[in-house]
């Protein structure tokens, strides 16, 4: 099984033929997009994750403060 692999592969890379390709400036351009794209949205999910229950913690607090506030009075 591994020489039904190994061999050809083998082959494969002995037959090596420049492709002459070029690669622009754009593709950079947008790779470094895609790039940062994928950290932003990795650090909203963070945020939005960590930031909503807080956030809904801290209002229900406030709530239940001024409640507490209107029962004394």
């Amino acid at each position: 099984m591994f020489k039904l692999i190994f061999i050809p592969f083998l082959i494969y890379l002995s037959c090596y033929v420049p492709a002459y390709a070029y690669i622009g400036p754009g593709i950079s351009g947008g790779a470094i997009a895609a790039t940062l794209g994928i950290i932003v949205a990795i650090f909203a999910a963070l945020f939005g994750i960590i930031w909503f229950p807080i956030k809904r913690l801290i209002k229900k607090k406030q709530l239940k403060k001024s409640h507490q506030e209107k029962k004394v009075d």
